[in-house]
């Protein structure tokens, strides 16, 4: 038989079981004022110390102050020298809030500095339970000027018994790299000692931190790999960060060591699940592997798909899910673990697991997937629900026939609630099925269209706009659009009523049958509240109205496609120099790829890209040439290439290459690297010499000095020769001087210099680097403007190339120009395609390609004809001696 327990007056107790109790019990310091609490602090001062008031006093302060409660200096300072009062008492728990607050209120308080003593003090001192938390709170407070004092405790502390306060000394080490990394790497032989303690957080930590004090030192860090890879780490947490180093190394490594993949590779069979996850997700995330590879990682992750913990299921799973993007057939032989999956209670799980099935599955599981995926679909988050939507876009890709049961499941998921990124991604997809299945097209621009009669997102309405003003008129009944496009201008915000007037526009361009209903709509705009709506109606009413056919196709089809930093640089040029008796040129502007109103397609989600060489923007470079004097005369940059190496990546001296077109000129940069730590270059210069005595170096641009570790940039002007080439190879040769000095400070042995030469790649000039990629919306139109006095055929085998894919690939690059109307995406089994071609010559000619590749079956040789039609026929002349 139970007793209620009594209180002080016999009487039974009460239970906490109202409605008051409860609440009364949760957090105490959720509505904490802050002036009150300020004022509180003054308890500190009294005598003799309330520890358990003071105690509850500073917690309500460090909680404020977490919260990021703004506190004046003023205050907080006060409140500080409070805390330090607080010293006096030798109760355990009050001292360890201490050390929180005085950790808290470092940043936002004065003269925290006058502490220090006492932290000392108690960091030496035999107290354990004290030492570790006062290191914290010393290296918090602690500047570069003082760390020199404190440096022999800190080593001793790296290297003590106790784990908690050798713990707290290497991670204390770690935050002190940020502000005085040359000090902590003095500490590297007791850094190197605590990794070898049983400890498994300190052996973790002490790797992490030796780690940061070679990261600079390529060679030191695969020494170090290899010595802990041979040395087996006790510390689970410490083999899983030699792992991330180790994917490191064999990722930045051109010729990686083969042992350290095998280090990786034996981990898959380490005894810890953390161990063997982290492993197989390395081997998976490495670039260029093959499937054979990647097998025993997949492996790996399929019995991780067995465990009972739910978080090593799930990181199994969502790993798989990234390896299926990748290598979907590796992760077929996980199919039947993953059906499992589909029930799973966990939502996440589930869904990681339907959308990798998606992905790896056969055509005929697609509606089965698609119906179990749909009943759970809108108890999922967001963030999951894009993960669905990006892996329909990839079995989209794959299946092309399955867009009659996607294409409803998509517009089902628009028609509800969601976030904007959840929106993005459906309508995003949606317009990737359509330009990649021409057959999606109509029900694809459908479902666009009941979008956007009740879309809250401007961004995606200009989105669809923008869309039907290309496509929609491609369609077999383009007048079905223009209601749900009118209607836009009728109820929406002032961004979407302008998007609609450039949508209808662009159906008046295309369907000259339907022109005089456009015009009779655009005229209803002209009576917007809006001046940019009046304006985009004016002007395509007049253009429809009154002018020729390629200026309608010129203004509204393709629109300006100029670089925005070029034309207002080229504008400002042109009213400094006075000169008013010529028209401004609009031809002088840097062009780019694409028009100022081409969205970027979205990334999808869980794929992490591989990163690969991305030509540069002109403008930083265009403001970087114009700053030196001997280029400031040539005008604005017409193309600025990719980095182009001109030597190993591991050699001596490093040098890449970037080539700078303007109208008349190519202005070589050369961006040099000094790898070499005993060595200081001087007067660097990159010498260029043609063999065949048409180019020529103009100006010359050299490096006065260029130290250990450091990037600077040589430069050489070539102009085109009289002959009128427009492409050659010259071969390139570093010179510089050579002064020894100190590895350590940097400082010369001596003042003696002596010459040295480095044999670099050579230089290409191509027919490319002259031509500008930019799109055309309407090919046809374009094509038929330009007429036939600027035009050259020729026909060749292709000996270099295997297929048509890479045959279209490869003249692509060698002209420079850029695919139109998705013209380079060649169906498979054919055996014959054409792809349109187009771009802009320097000096803004206009230059169109029409290639065709075709197979012979008889010896499936690969031959091309190839049309090139510009608006100068030198240009015409020149562009195709680059594929003669």
């Amino acid at each position: 038989m139970s007793i209620a327990p009594k209180n002080k007056g016999g009487q039974p107790s009460r239970m906490k079981t109202n409605k008051k109790d409860e609440e009364a019990s949760g957090n105490v310091y959720a509505h904490l004022d802050k002036t009150s609490v300020l004022q509180e602090c003054r308890a500190f001062n009294e005598t003799p110390i309330n520890n358990k008031k003071c105690t509850f006093i500073l917690t309500k302060l460090i909680y404020i102050i977490q919260q990021g409660e703004p506190i004046g200096r003023t205050e907080a300072t006060e409140a500080f020298f409070g805390v330090t009062k607080l010293w006096q008492s030798k109760d355990v728990n009050l001292r360890r809030m201490i050390y929180l607050g005085v950790k808290e209120m470092a940043e936002v308080s004065d003269d925290v500095i006058i502490v220090t003593s006492s932290l000392t003090k108690d960091m030496t001192g035999r107290e354990d339970l004290y030492r570790a938390a006062a290191i914290r709170a010393l290296c918090k407070i602690t500047d570069t000027g003082m760390l020199q004092t404190i440096e022999r405790y800190m080593k001793q502390a790296i290297v003590d018994r106790n784990s908690a306060i050798s713990s707290s000394a290497v991670v204390s080490s770690i935050h002190l790299m940020r502000k005085s990394a040359e000090v902590v790497r003095r500490w590297a032989n007791e850094v190197q000692e605590a990794v070898s303690s049983d400890n498994h957080m300190v052996q973790y930590h002490a790797l992490a931190l030796l780690y940061q004090i070679r990261a600079n030192d390529r060679l030191a860090v695969n020494k170090l790999v290899q010595k802990f890879s041979k040395n087996a780490l006790r510390s689970p947490y410490a083999v899983c960060y030699l792992i991330r180093i180790a994917t490191r190394c064999l990722v930045d490594d051109d010729q990686p060591d083969s042992s350290v993949f095998t280090f990786i590779e034996s981990c898959l069979r380490h005894k810890s699940e953390m161990v063997v996850y982290e492993a197989a997700r390395a081997i998976v995330s490495l670039p260029q592997t093959t499937p054979s590879e990647i097998q025993p990682a997949i492996t790996a992750l399929q019995m991780c798909c067995t465990s009972p913990k739910a978080a090593v299921r799930f990181a199994a799973v969502r790993t798989l899910n990234k390896v299926a993007m990748a290598h979907p057939n590796a992760v077929m032989s996980c199919n039947v673990d993953l059906e499992k999956f589909i029930t799973d209670p966990n939502r996440s799980i589930a869904t990681l697991a339907i959308t990798t099935l998606l992905k790896t599955g056969a055509e005929s599981s697609v509606e089965r997937l698609m119906q179990q995926i749909s009943g759970f679909v809108n108890e999922i988050s967001d963030e999951f629900k894009i993960v669905v939507v990006d892996a329909i876009r990839s079995l989209c890709s794959r299946y092309p026939r399955k867009h009659t049961v996607m294409m409803p499941f998509l517009a089902k998921m628009l028609r509800n609630d969601g976030s904007y990124d959840y929106k993005k991604a459906i309508v995003e997809t949606i317009i990737a099925i359509i330009e990649e299945n021409p057959d999606a097209k109509v029900a694809g621009l459908a479902h666009l269209c009941e979008f956007i009669e009740d879309c809250e997102h401007d961004n995606l309405s200009t989105r669809v706009l923008h869309l039907l003003g290309r496509e929609a008129p491609k369609t077999p009944n383009p007048s079905s659009y223009i209601r749900f496009i009118y209607n836009r201008v009728i109820l929406e915000s002032t961004k979407v009523r302008a998007a609609a007037v450039t949508a209808l526009a662009k159906f008046g361009a295309q369907c000259v049958d339907l022109r005089p209903s456009i015009q009779v709509l655009l005229k209803r705009c002209l009576l917007d509240s809006d001046d940019e709506v009046r304006d985009r109606a004016t002007f395509y009413l007049k253009m429809l109205t009154e002018a020729a056919e390629s200026l309608i196709h010129n203004f509204i089809l393709d629109g300006l496609q100029v670089s925005p930093a070029g034309l207002e640089r080229s504008i400002l040029d042109y009213l400094r120099s006075q000169s008013y008796s010529s028209a401004f040129d609009l031809r002088t502007v840097p062009v780019v790829q694409q028009a100022l109103s081409q969205p970027e397609k979205r990334v999808p989600q869980l794929i992490e890209e591989e990163e690969k060489p991305k030509a540069p923007k002109v403008e930083p470079y265009a403001a970087q040439l114009a700053a030196i004097p001997q280029f400031a005369a040539l005008g604005p940059v017409f193309k600025s290439t990719a980095r182009i190496a001109l030597t190993e990546s591991i050699a001596e001296y490093t040098v890449h290459m970037i080539k700078h077109t303007f109208a008349n000129a190519v202005v070589l940069q050369f961006e040099c690297k000094n790898t070499m730590n005993d060595q200081l270059l001087l007067d660097v210069s990159v010498e260029l010499e043609d063999p065949d005595g048409e180019w020529e170096s103009k100006e010359t641009v050299q490096i006065n000095k260029l130290p250990y570790g450091e990037i600077h940039s040589a430069y050489s002007l070539l102009e085109f020769p009289d002959s009128g080439a427009i492409s050659g190879s010259l071969g390139a040769i570093l010179k510089f001087k050579v002064m020894d000095v100190d590895p350590t400070s940097g400082e010369p042995d001596s003042e003696d210099t002596y010459d040295q030469t480095y044999v670099l790649e050579e230089v290409e000039v191509n027919v490319s680097d002259s031509v500008q990629g930019v799109a055309k919306t309407s090919f046809a139109s374009a094509w038929e403007a330009l007429g036939d006095d600027g035009t050259r055929e020729e026909t060749f085998q292709l000996s270099t190339v295997e297929n048509i894919p890479d045959a279209v690939k490869k003249i692509t690059e060698i002209l420079g120009l850029v695919p139109c109307e998705r013209s380079d995406r060649v169906p498979e089994g054919k055996t014959q395609h054409t792809v349109f071609l187009s771009g802009v010559f320097r000096g803004g000619y206009e230059v169109l390609s029409k290639a065709t590749v075709a197979v012979d079956p008889s010896d499936n040789s690969i031959a091309m004809n190839i049309i090139i039609k510009s608006n100068e026929p030198l240009v015409a002349d020149l562009v195709i001696s680059a594929v003669v």
